[in-house]
């Protein structure tokens, strides 16, 4: 069996040899790194041989890709493929295609090559290294054939460097610790939800309740004194030697949008309890109390009230809310009744800032950055502020055929102009993003100039006084735009969050674990919102963001992430807990 440490003594011809399997039929990429040995870390090796790769010329990339076979393709018929490629493929069942399934991939095979120029690559051990279904290869090949040619190319190469991972733990014989616990986990609870057709785990249906009990029974099997609170956060407490030592909370949601993903909040509660595990198998206690809280709502898909769970942790939760309805005529206060709750306890739950060292939350980032960067993770710097509107325009309805160009008070046509505001204002202004999210003409028919419409607005920034500057002059380019138009505005403001920072105590001590594994710092905002905005309220608070792949797509089906990334960011959160002190 190969070590790093092998690999780092060896000369280099040597390590070129035994790394000549990793990128397919290209031994040029471990000629180059091999001059940057040594290496601190498996990490490390990984990000330098992805870094060969990322600079090197268009035509070198080109022709890693080339090197790869098709998937189920003549190579893999004749007997042709690498060792490496044979095992891979077989992982996915490949071998073993119906005639249907042969012919399929054969037609994208052929479609993928004349509008790309290189073949269809792709990680078919998948995000757990076990093996994508065949089913989901060929949903994958479709997807991506529609993806234009520089987006595709990036994401190729992703996947090469994602297929060397996977070789390169096989190389070494790594056995992940934490990653595919955490991924079995989330599939386990990817598979209770309120819909049979998709996840869908809205606050206080029996789904819910189900996923709770789960976590529950997990977080006892690590080793944690455990307790479902009078919202429904399930609450697990490691302890500390000494009953009187302070309390760091980690943790995040557990419910989801409909029709959402399955790491989501969740990777934030199943890490830890991983952690723990390993730490009670260990006998091994931190010098404070570890909670790991599962937040009951977040999202707000039952009542439209967001942050239920950590709102009543910090003692903010607002009694009133108890009296929503559902879209079925449900209160709040029925629900959580009917599942054994006392809605009267809610303030109960509140915690004692003086008690309480800081809150890390860890989350998939929900967006492109990490993954642009090729980085497994990042370090949050603030939480970005929001302010939200609902904008109605009204003009006046018009027969499309017979009022002229010049004569019309088209409220759709004040829309577009504003979309496009927002748009020029927000773009390319680092991490400040504006977005009209609902675009409605009411009653609008085809052949009448829209009279009236509605639109939201959504301005974000880590930074608030760039966000309220962008507020600012987007509602008085409104005020211009239908000034001359002849439409008359409404605006009602729906949202106004400030910014949250992440403490620079904790940044740091995360910054330093990411580092000890062997990865650079990389510091980013967040542009969603987190329980973490809410525990701000009572303690210093810190993120940790994981690499979301597809796109960096989020609250949706297609949301994934890695075993690997997922146990490398459980290393660097133990290396923090070690640590912190």
């Amino acid at each position: 069996m190969t070590t790093l440490t092998e690999l780092n003594a060896c000369d280099a011809p040597a390590f070129v040899e035994r790394l000549r399997g990793i990128y397919e039929h290209s031994p040029w990429i471990a000629e180059r790194a091999a001059a940057q040995r040594p290496f601190a870390s498996l990490a490390a090796l990984k990000l330098a041989l992805q870094a060969v790769v990322d600079t090197a010329g268009e035509d070198a990339r080109l022709a890693l890709l080339r090197a790869h076979p098709e998937l189920a393709g003549k190579a893999a018929i004749a007997g042709e493929l690498t060792a490496e490629s044979t095992s891979e493929q077989a992982s996915s069942g490949l071998n073993r295609c119906t005639p249907e399934e042969y012919t399929a991939l054969q037609d994208l095979n052929a479609q993928y090559k004349d509008k790309f120029g290189f073949p269809f690559i792709l990680a078919v051990k998948g995000p757990t290294g076990r093996g994508l279904s065949r089913r989901a290869v060929i949903d994958t090949f479709a997807r991506r054939l529609k993806n234009q040619r520089d987006d595709e190319l990036r994401e190729c190469l992703r996947q090469v460097h994602r297929i060397a991972e996977i070789r390169l733990n096989e190389l070494l014989g790594v056995t992940l610790a934490f990653g595919p616990r955490v991924m079995e986990w989330a599939e386990q609870l990817g598979a209770i939800s309120d819909s049979e057709s998709n996840l869908t785990c809205a606050y206080m249906t029996p789904a819910h309740q189900a996923t709770a009990a789960q976590i529950a029974d997990w977080m006892r099997e690590a080793g944690m004194e455990v307790h479902i609170d009078a919202v429904g956060n399930v609450v697990g407490r490691y302890t500390a030697a000494q009953g009187d030592a302070k309390t760091l909370i980690t943790g995040s949601h557990y419910d989801t949008v409909r029709n959402g993903g399955k790491y989501d909040g969740r990777l934030g509660i199943l890490l830890p309890i991983a952690l723990v595990r390993h730490l009670n198998e260990r006998g091994e206690r931190l010098p404070f109390h570890l909670e790991v809280i599962g937040f009951a709502e977040e999202e707000g898909v039952r009542f439209r009230s967001t942050f239920l769970g950590s709102s009543a942790v910090t003692g903010s939760f607002d009694m009133a809310l108890l009296d929503q309805e559902d879209a079925e005529g449900i209160t709040m206060r029925e629900a959580l009744a009917a599942a054994g709750h006392d809605p009267a306890s809610i303030p109960a739950i509140a915690r004692d800032p003086a008690s309480l060292l800081g809150f890390v939350e860890v989350h998939i980032e929900q967006g492109p950055v990490l993954l642009q960067h090729g980085l497994p993770l990042g370090v949050v710097t603030a939480i970005a502020g929001s302010s939200r509107y609902l904008v109605e325009l009204a003009g006046v309805s018009s027969h499309a055929g017979t009022t002229p160009m010049g004569m019309r008070r088209d409220a759709a046509a004040a829309a577009a102009e504003i979309v496009l505001l927002v748009e020029q204002r927000c773009g390319n202004r680092g991490a400040l993003v504006g977005t009209v999210g609902q675009l409605e003409v009411p009653s609008g028919s085809v052949n009448v100039v829209p009279g009236a419409c509605r639109l939201s607005l959504d301005i974000r920034a880590a930074d608030d006084a760039q966000r309220l500057a962008a507020v600012d002059d987007i509602l008085a380019g409104i005020s211009a735009i239908c000034a001359r138009r002849g439409i008359e505005e409404k605006l009602w403001k729906l949202v106004e969050a400030e910014a949250v920072p992440c403490a620079p105590r904790l940044m740091d001590r995360l910054g330093e674990a990411v580092e000890r594994a062997g990865l650079p710092r990389f510091d980013l905002p967040s542009g969603a919102g987190h329980d973490a905005m809410r525990m701000a309220a009572i303690t210093e608070v810190a993120m940790l963001f994981t690499r979301c792949g597809n796109g960096g797509i989020s609250h949706n089906p297609l949301e994934t992430m890695t075993a690997d990334d997922a146990e490398i960011a459980g290393q660097v959160l133990l290396d923090f807990l070690r640590n912190l002190g």
